[in-house]
């Protein structure tokens, strides 16, 4: 890499990480907004269910705050979900918003924290860029390893039975980003693996991503991939592993400081019509597309899929080309040793569905700019079919 290219790098200004960090919630945020009152936690029912929001809850009242929860977030939020939410966060002066959940979760919160005292609608901040002015003060704490979203500016919103826009902006970076594995304790084997693969694709797209790769999310990258890789299985195998739990939480962070700076590409554009349109969930529309687009991207980024592979696999050897398949074998077992779905037939995709899907696939333009190799409408039906 020329490191004269020039380039431009953001992030969340503060991060907290450390296992239990969020029983403390109400000290650390009282003491980085003093005259803050009035708080909106975003969040879902089943994160709810857990009983792991008590604790946070109860130290943030302990400290003074005044706490409204919006409990409503569902997989891929519709735009009414946000809607709702911004009613809620107006009726009630909200000072603080906090995203507490998924990649879902902590994606409303950034719009509420954006929208709430704006006079934008939803759909004129659509696209990179569009949102004005300032937003309120945003913490975001996951409670899945996967997104990244807790050091992202973007927000994804399903705006149709299919369809789903995102929203790019820096203010959307939130002012901090707290990771307690404690939070991700509950998380069953399937979703911490596909989570986990998410994040792994972040990383791995990042450092081949065409436009903006750079010298640091390319360091981001390859530290995120090796914490995710290392401790995926542990962290399957026995949830309660703390340890193994809070490198995976770093591990996404990284990715998600990586993508954020070096976007993803041609996994991410195959995936999304999977989930919009299957239903399927992020994390698992990922993993069933990977191995066949590192396998189709090789001819182009060869020699870096080959540098990833001495990180995912320490002692392949061979040439570029054998590395880098080595690296498509790993990240396919990960998905056969998780239990995953490895096919689209066994989440309910025919035959009969690929041209629909190769269709929408070439709908993501954004992403599919990014990738080291040109995908053609018949390259993508060519993947989904080697995938079905």
């Amino acid at each position: 890499m020329d490191l004269l290219t020039s380039f431009s790098f953001a992030t969340v200004p503060l991060i907290l990480s450390a296992p239990g960090a969020t029983k403390e919630l109400g000290p650390e945020l009282r003491a980085r907004f003093p005259a803050i009152r009035r708080v909106l936690l975003v969040t879902d029912q089943g994160f709810l269910r857990t009983g792991l929001a008590d604790a946070p809850i109860h130290s943030l009242r302990a400290a003074m705050f005044h706490v409204e929860q919006f409990t409503e977030v569902v997989a891929d939020p519709p735009e009414h979900v946000i809607e709702k939410a911004l009613v809620l966060a107006r009726e009630h002066d909200i000072e603080l918003v906090i995203g507490l959940g998924g990649g879902s979760s902590m994606d409303v919160a950034k719009l509420v924290a954006v929208l709430a005292n704006s006079a934008q609608s939803m759909a004129e901040i659509y696209g990179i860029g569009n949102v004005h002015g300032s937003r309120l003060p945003l913490v975001q704490i996951p409670t899945t390893a996967g997104t990244g979203s807790e050091v992202t500016n973007i927000s994804i919103v399903t705006t149709g039975a299919t369809t789903k826009k995102g929203v790019v902006a820096p203010q959307l970076y939130a002012d901090m980003a707290i990771l307690d594995a404690e939070l991700t304790i509950g998380l069953p084997p399937a979703v911490t693996a596909a989570t986990g693969i998410d994040a792994m694709v972040h990383a791995i797209e990042a450092y081949t991503s065409k436009h903006k790769k750079n010298p640091l999310s390319d360091g981001l990258a390859r530290q995120a991939l090796s914490l995710l890789s290392r401790h995926l299985i542990r962290a399957c195998e026995n949830g309660h592993d703390l340890a193994a739990r809070q490198a995976m939480l770093l591990g996404a962070m990284l990715a998600g400081q990586a993508f954020a700076n070096a976007p993803v590409a041609a996994v991410h554009a195959l995936a999304y019509p999977i989930g919009g349109i299957f239903h399927v969930p992020h994390g698992l529309s990922n993993s069933l597309v990977l191995p066949h687009v590192l396998r189709f991207n090789a001819e182009a980024c060869v020699e870096q899929y080959a540098e990833l592979a001495t990180i995912v696999v320490p002692h392949v050897d061979g040439s570029v080309a054998a590395r880098a398949e080595a690296l498509a074998v790993a990240m396919q077992q990960f998905g056969t040793i998780t239990g995953l779905p490895r096919t689209l037939s066994q989440v309910g995709i025919t035959a009969s569905d690929l041209d629909l899907l190769a269709d929408d696939a070439m709908k993501q333009v954004r992403l599919l700019g990014n990738n080291p190799r040109t995908v053609t409408r018949e390259d993508a039906y060519a993947l989904y079919k080697l995938a079905l």
